[in-house]
């Protein structure tokens, strides 16, 4: 199974224990978590045409050391995946891409383009994680195709609301996932099922893998300290994807156009606190 954690060797047993966090843990993630939406704040007002996706990775990655963060995806994978790791400070996914997009200085913006902006920071060894899909210079897109590419958008973030509502104690991994597939099929759109969330504390991508589909009161039980990034990639065609050869970017079979939307969240006595809001 592909995922949207860059580990291919993610645990997927159910023997482990979920780690519980300690308030001074949730400190720092919650730092590193405001370091992450500071980072999308900034990039969102450069995201017009003509800008590359290089320029962006760049700016992302020195607004993140001037607030003191680590730009935990650059090299990350190393090894692994490829023998240098992924390239850049964030992934810049476009249209068809639904993640982990190379940001490449001869890449630039168009308008039209569906801009997919994943951001990753450690702060003193703690990670938090998340991502935004916008739409640049949406004006110049036919009106048919304007219009289906913004109910894609706010599906993501509708799912991913939903997922995050389910993410309490008492509730099962298997609820996240129902919600989140509930918005997007009465939508008309679907779930890329090999994209997936995951754990993050110390590491990025620790367990559980969080699916974007599932059945109610099934999986896991979730309890308060678990830490999850709650990970939403939806398409408007197949849920099928393929990988580049460049090791990283996955595309949707089709070509149809993918978002990619996620929160960092730390599940309370009775919610969840998203990590990553300003």
């Amino acid at each position: 199974m592909l995922r949207a954690a860059f580990s291919p060797r993610l645990p997927t047993g159910n023997a482990t224990p979920f780690p519980r966090r300690h308030e001074h843990e949730l400190r720092l993630m919650r730092q590193a978590g405001r370091i992450v939406a500071s980072v999308h704040e900034h990039l969102k007002p450069l995201l017009q045409p003509g800008i590359s996706t290089a320029e962006l990775a760049a700016i992302a990655e020195e607004h993140i050391r001037r607030l003191g963060g680590e730009p935990v995806l650059r090299g990350y994978g190393a090894g692994e995946v490829t023998p240098e790791g992924f390239p850049a400070a964030i992934c810049v996914s476009l249209n068809d891409e639904a993640v982990h997009g190379i940001p490449r200085p001869d890449r630039y913006l168009r308008a039209g383009d569906l801009v997919g902006l994943d951001i990753a920071v450690g702060y003193e060894g703690w990670m938090a994680d998340a991502a935004w899909t916008h739409l640049c210079a949406a004006e110049a897109l036919p009106p048919t195709q304007r219009e289906l590419r913004e109910r894609l958008v706010r599906c993501a973030e509708e799912a991913l609301q939903a997922g995050i509502e389910q993410a309490r104690p008492g509730r099962h991994l298997g609820d996240i996932g129902a919600a989140i597939e509930q918005v997007v099929t009465r939508a008309g759109f679907t779930v890329l099922r090999e994209l997936t969330g995951h754990g993050i504390g110390r590491a990025l991508h620790e367990e559980p893998i969080v699916l974007n589909y599932g059945r109610p009161s099934t999986g896991r039980p979730l309890h308060p300290g678990m830490t999850l990034a709650l990970e939403v990639v939806i398409a408007a065609g197949s849920w099928r994807v393929r990988r580049e050869a460049d090791g990283w970017t996955v595309r949707t079979w089709d070509g149809s156009p993918a978002v990619q939307c996620e929160h960092t969240v730390a599940i309370t006595t009775d919610a969840a606190e998203i990590l990553t809001l300003p």
